[in-house]
């Protein structure tokens, strides 16, 4: 188990859902919590609610230079970083044959894709030539391998598409440090109780068994339970491997057609 005690750990996305959990179980295990949130007076709230108080930074992702400036004003608070959990995002409902790509789809695109990847070279500068040794985890989705059976009618084809992005990126990052700098992680949820489902659903008592919705508490529990086992990826659910089975199935059955095997 990963020893938190006297650890900096940024939380981005930290003011509500996913994000509030985690920075609340880390606390719990001492370290110091940096909540980053688009809402500041949450992210406020929420830090000063921690076991340990934290430090609330306002941060608005979709701008190109704020994850630079979030990573260095995080290092600034206590001189070191040990953890960032890359963890804001949102989603985004429209069919494909109706997707305009305009200004709010590449906003989904620069939160939920580019900006994981801009704090991580943010934060590979700031640990090059430090002597230390940091740990990245980001927060993908079940819809970053498959097109998940329980959500095939919720017209989540560009945010799919941002968090399929997240995956590969992710991929190639630990390829490309070759276990240098830092440790990465990709958390993969399934159905999480957050403000986008429970603004329809707002007691969960009314959730159905089917959706397998879990809490972001549970979701936080398994999240550090991978980074204590040193797992890249982190699924929340059991359906989660069933999901890619069609995709696997599809290319094996391409390749049986076309003569390859």
């Amino acid at each position: 188990m990963i020893d938190y005690k006297g650890k900096v750990a940024l939380v981005t996305g930290g003011a509500s859902g996913i994000g509030e959990a985690l920075a609340k179980q880390l606390s719990e295990r001492g370290a110091h919590v940096i909540v980053a949130d688009k809402q500041a007076d949450l992210a406020k709230e929420v830090a000063a609610r921690l076991p340990h108080p934290g430090l609330a930074l306002p941060c608005d992702l979709s701008e190109p230079d704020a994850p630079a400036a979030l990573v260095k004003d995080a290092f600034g608070w206590k001189g070191q970083l040990d953890l960032i959990c890359a963890n804001a995002g949102f989603g985004r409902r429209k069919k494909m044959m109706e997707e305009d790509f305009g200004a709010d789809a590449m906003t989904l695109f620069a939160v939920n894709m580019f900006a994981p990847f801009r704090i991580a070279q943010a934060y590979g500068a700031g640990l090059a030539g430090s002597g230390a040794r940091g740990r990245l985890m980001i927060t993908g989705s079940e819809n970053s391998l498959s097109l998940p059976q329980a959500v095939r009618r919720s017209r989540l084809g560009a945010y799919g598409a941002s968090k399929h992005g997240v995956l590969i990126m992710a991929e190639w990052l630990k390829e490309e440090l070759g276990g240098d700098l830092m440790d990465v992680h990709v958390l993969m949820p399934g159905a999480v109780y957050t403000p986008l489902i429970s603004r329809n659903l707002p007691d969960p008592k009314d959730l159905p068994p089917d959706m397998g919705v879990i809490m972001p508490d549970r979701c936080a529990e398994i999240a550090l339970k991978g980074l204590d086992l040193g797992l890249f990826y982190i699924p929340t659910h059991a359906h989660i491997g069933d999901d890619i089975r069609p995709r696997f199935d599809g290319v094996q059955d391409a390749l049986t057609q076309l003569g390859l095997l």
